[in-house]
């Protein structure tokens, strides 16, 4: 797999996936004006890897202040909220820089240096509980497949997208691992393509068997058999259950409960908003009319066509056969499940 974010020296690398996948470009960010239009446009995505690297790009600035010591608080909270205004619904990016800022707090009286260290290794260590938070994803998720399937899913929910493994992606992983996997059918996720330009490289690069779909094919899928089981990532769960996925994950959900197909979310503890009680408070991004205008740099449409473009849509907690997540599989009913979660 290759490196999504590490330090070299006094940047931040990060691997540009809006180039992906005709090109393996790395971008050496010095600043956190940087990092956060890194994060806002899309060259470094998916929730877990959002708030990872909003930590990392903390981290950055502060190591790299050279303004009077007075200022450093001012300035902690400036960049921070920077980083918070690149994606509203990830909420991953708040729960990470929240925890910076607690870090931020204990050891600000303990000099610069031992600030500075304190923020990088905090970063560091997020990077690798979200490896193994993956890894357990993975694991608990494929024992829910009994048999070589035909797994759906959209969006990239992959190592793309995290530290490392995956969510969603992770569970048919580790599934593959055990023989479990038939076929995966990847949606190519419009307007951006992320399933069509990132599963599908990640997928073939692992040698799993997967094939690209138009987001318009996964009904006529369903109604021939071709489909034992959905799996997909999430940006936010609120703490009824309700997901804000990629837009077209709620109409793949309604079409999964009308086959009765079962419909899982794989997600980190990290991804659960305890702070809003249903899907109806998840702020949903809206994004630039040119993604849907054109594909890269090719015109789709007439070039000066109104546009309404979501990034995500909700997906109802009724819809969604089970969560999975790194402490197990949460099924219906959830609310009571998730918010003894809410001390972990």
């Amino acid at each position: 797999m290759v490196k999504n974010i590490y330090f070299a020296d006094d940047k931040l690398v990060v691997l540009d996936q809006s180039r992906l996948p005709s090109e393996v470009v790395y971008l050496e960010l010095s600043e956190p004006q940087q990092v956060a239009e890194a994060i806002s446009k899309l060259k470094v995505r998916g929730a877990p890897l959002i708030g990872v690297t909003a930590a990392f790009g903390l981290a950055l600035a502060i190591s790299k202040y050279s303004g009077p010591s007075e200022g450093l608080k001012a300035y902690f909270y400036e960049v921070k909220e920077i980083l918070a205004a690149t994606r509203p619904t990830a909420v991953n990016l708040f729960w990470a820089l929240k925890r910076m800022e607690g870090v931020f707090l204990a050891y600000y009286d303990d000099g610069f240096a031992e600030l500075v260290k304190a923020l990088k290794t905090e970063a560091a260590v997020m990077f690798a509980e979200d490896v193994a938070t993956n890894e357990a994803i993975g694991e608990y998720g494929q024992a829910l497949i009994s048999r070589p399937s035909k797994v759906m899913t959209i969006c990239n929910a992959g190592h793309l997208a995290t530290c490392g493994y995956g969510t969603a992606l992770g569970i048919i992983r580790s599934a593959a691992k055990k023989n479990k996997i038939e076929e995966v059918w990847a949606l190519e996720t419009r307007p951006v393509l992320q399933g069509a330009r990132l599963t599908v490289w990640e997928l073939m690069a692992d040698n799993i068997p997967v094939s690209l779909i138009t987001d318009n094919m996964a009904a006529y899928l369903m109604s021939k058999g071709e489909v034992d089981l959905i799996v997909v990532g999430a940006d936010r769960l609120a703490s009824n259950g309700d997901t804000a996925n990629k837009i077209g994950t709620y109409a793949l959900a309604v079409l999964a409960n009308y086959h009765k197909i079962p419909f899982y979310v794989a997600a980190p503890l990290s991804t659960i908003d305890f702070t809003i009680s249903n899907g109806s408070e998840i702020p949903i991004e809206q994004r630039d009319a040119k993604e849907v205008r054109q594909v890269m740099d090719t015109i789709l449409t007439v070039a000066d066509v109104k546009v309404f473009n979501p990034a995500f849509d909700v997906t109802p907690n009724s819809l969604i056969t089970g969560i999975i997540t790194e402490k197990g599989v949460l099924k219906p009913p959830f609310i009571e499940k998730i918010l003894k979660l809410k001390d972990i």
